[in-house]
């Protein structure tokens, strides 16, 4: 990913001049704050990252050394599993990170941003410790660790191309069986009917089985169902941990405070059924 960075930096220029010389009225394009948010972001999780991945590169070792079987990195088939296999680990981190809120206050970082282009793929999270348990089943599968993570970061540097409004569909069976911009577009589109779909990384079939897949359709509009309205790379990336720490605070029930941190993002507590009046004698 080290090494990717210049050509990533390159083609956020290439994409932001093509909108300079054959702009589009219905395409957003690029804005200098949220652009500088988004490479920020991108340095600061690399930065944060590198303690973190040490730490993982020993936990899956260890589980590596306790697989039942050790598969051949010289098998073609190992290949073949690790592609699949880490694809769906992917799919479930990234659903998982939809639909608990503790995990989405990480994820909103990257869905915080109004504009959607290549310097968009940067807008990282800084807090990635929640990522660990997703990958450790294909340790555990005798996969050697470090072919888990030259698969990550195969499948990010292909994500890194989802993300411009440069590209309209693709042919029909590449829409139909990979992740497209097309796909991911409506990913990260606050419209009521977008939310919660398109979770793939490579692949969009997870999408297709597990029932969270959704067409592009009518138009995306990017960011927050409520957006946050600030360029500070501090506020983009505990905003959301904030808030569930003042929802948390503002109950005296565990069970509601669980909800708070644990729930769907948005979950409330149900309200008090009122008291039936009494009829008049």
């Amino acid at each position: 990913m080290l090494y990717a960075i210049p050509a990533f930096l390159l083609l956020i220029a290439v994409e932001a001049l093509s909108y300079r010389f054959a702009p589009d009225d219905d395409e957003r394009g690029y804005e200098l704050r949220d652009t500088t948010t988004s490479l920020t972001m991108g340095v600061g999780s690399q930065v944060i990252g590198v303690p973190w991945k040490l730490l993982t590169v020993g936990v899956y070792a260890a589980a590596y050394t306790l697989a039942p079987v050790q598969l051949s990195p010289t098998s073609v088939w190992t290949w073949v599993l690790l592609f699949f296999a880490e694809d769906l680990a992917y799919y479930w981190f990234h659903r998982g990170h939809h639909e608990v809120r503790l995990l989405w206050a990480g994820h909103v970082v990257h869905h915080s941003s109004v504009f959607f282009n290549f310097s968009t793929a940067l807008r990282q999270s800084w807090t990635p410790m929640t990522s660990m348990p997703f990958w450790l089943g294909l340790a555990l599968l005798g996969i050697p660790p470090w072919m888990i993570f030259l698969q990550q970061s195969v499948s990010l540097l292909y994500q890194f191309f989802l993300h411009t409004e440069r590209i309209s569909v693709l042919p029909r069976p590449v829409e139909w069986v990979f992740n497209t911009p097309s796909h991911h577009r409506v990913h990260h589109g606050a419209n009521t009917e977008y939310l919660d779909r398109n979770y793939g990384g490579i692949l969009i079939i997870w999408d297709r089985l597990f029932g969270t897949f959704e067409p592009e359709r009518a138009t995306v509009r990017y960011g927050l169902t409520k957006n946050i309205g600030t360029y500070n790379p501090l506020r983009v990336a505990t905003h959301e941990y904030r808030a569930i720490w003042a929802d948390a605070r503002s109950t005296s029930s565990w069970r509601h405070r669980l909800g708070y941190v644990l729930g769907r993002p948005g979950w409330q507590p149900a309200p008090h059924p009122q008291p039936r009046p009494v009829p008049a004698q």
